[in-house]
């Protein structure tokens, strides 16, 4: 968490961010720290209300952190009969290795799925080729912020039987157009969603924390006690559970940011739609596949290039901090070299291997951004 020194634009500046929420935040941690109830109290209660009504589900649960609301998520349909050990989930082979980890944890087979070239997101068409009897559930991820295609997606769930589960850890706010009415949002497109709020996300705690939203009661209680040692009622254990729970200092911080998500989601797109405009993509050569529409929060801003480190060395010298979003595929990672390093994603592998990602918050500023575009368009 770098501090901005010497006119530099940081790719992601949290303590400004931090800074642009008090006294409100400092105000909040300090209720809790004199309240002398840190877990599963009433901060707690009142954040899992809040975000599943802003999501649009029935029910919320807080977790200790991303990977553990996916895992529980998959673990609470084992413990419900609904999936059984070796059974298949098919995911995005270009996501975050904690979508893969988080299947595996719950004792299921992720099998990796190459995505589509122009949206970075899984692709129904070649998910749909790779359906057996085994598949139990599509794992579609939000990658960059950018919504997944959710209604080709659920068509071709509701056509094998199949649970949609969505990795939302970068779409907090993300929204789907309905064509009226109240649009729905990333963590009410499926069965189920996991979100994290890990400090750096559109919603970001103080710390590692993370959420369930669903509005299937069964799962949501099963859910609740799988994070709390398997019980419901103290000292009685249903199910052989794990300790994730959200506490209730990140509770606070969070509930706090909640109400301005919107609004920094749109300062975000507005940077972005100035980025599209006025950089000079086809004469430089770098490739861009976003638009600054409401199913995309831009958590990342994400370009393309064959050049891609030699661009990130250029940027930086130019004080404008970027980062790669995400160097290695999961099937070239030492962890899964014996299940999947046999594996050929040409798509994956070059979305890998040309990434960059570029600075983008909710306080850029004006110049800050006018940098970025004289930057990029000086770039050769």
């Amino acid at each position: 968490m770098e501090t901005n020194t010497n006119d530099k634009i940081l790719y992601l500046d949290l303590r400004r961010i931090s800074e642009s929420f008090q006294p409100q935040l400092g105000q909040a941690v300090e209720r809790v720290l004199h309240s002398g109830w840190y877990l599963r109290g009433e901060t707690t209660e009142r954040f899992e209300q809040d975000f599943a009504r802003f999501c649009g589900t029935d029910y919320c649960v807080g977790v200790g952190n991303g990977l553990d609301a996916l895992t529980l998520i998959f673990l609470a349909y084992r413990v419900m009969g609904q999936m059984q050990e070796g059974d298949e989930v098919i995911v995005p082979a270009n996501t975050y290795i904690a979508t893969i980890l988080a299947v595996w944890r719950a004792g299921l087979r992720p099998v990796l799925c190459e995505p589509c070239a122009d949206t970075c997101n899984l692709d129904a068409a070649e998910a749909e080729r790779l359906v057996t009897p085994r598949t139990r559930a599509l794992l579609p991820v939000h990658l960059y912020g950018r919504l997944a295609d959710m209604e080709r997606l659920s068509d071709l769930a509701a056509a094998h039987g199949l649970k949609v589960v969505e990795d939302a850890a970068q779409a907090h706010g993300a929204c789907q157009p309905t064509g009226g009415g109240q649009p729905r949002r990333a963590g009410g497109l499926g069965d189920a969603a996991g979100f994290s709020f890990y400090p750096g996300k559109n919603l970001g705690a103080l710390g590692d924390g993370g959420a369930v939203t669903t509005s299937d009661p069964v799962l949501a209680r099963t859910v609740r006690a799988l994070a709390n040692y398997g019980s419901e009622q103290k000292y009685v254990h249903q199910y052989k559970g794990v300790n994730s729970r959200l506490d209730e200092v990140q509770a606070a911080v969070l509930d706090v940011k909640l109400p301005r998500l919107d609004a920094d989601n749109a300062h975000r797109r507005a940077v972005a739609a100035r980025l599209l405009a006025e950089v000079e993509w086809g004469r430089i050569g770098i490739r861009v596949n976003v638009a600054p529409t409401p199913d995309n929060v831009f958590h990342i801003f994400p370009v393309f290039t064959p050049r891609r480190d030699e661009l990130q060395r250029y940027l930086l010298e130019r004080g404008i901090c970027t980062q790669v979003h995400y160097p290695i595929p999961p099937h070239r990672q030492e962890a899964f070299a014996a299940e999947y390093g046999h594996l050929s994603l040409p798509v994956t592998e070059r979305l890998h291997r040309e990434e960059l990602s570029l600075p983008m918050s909710p306080l850029l500023t004006e110049s800050e951004v006018s940098r970025m575009v004289q930057a990029l368009n000086e770039w050769r």
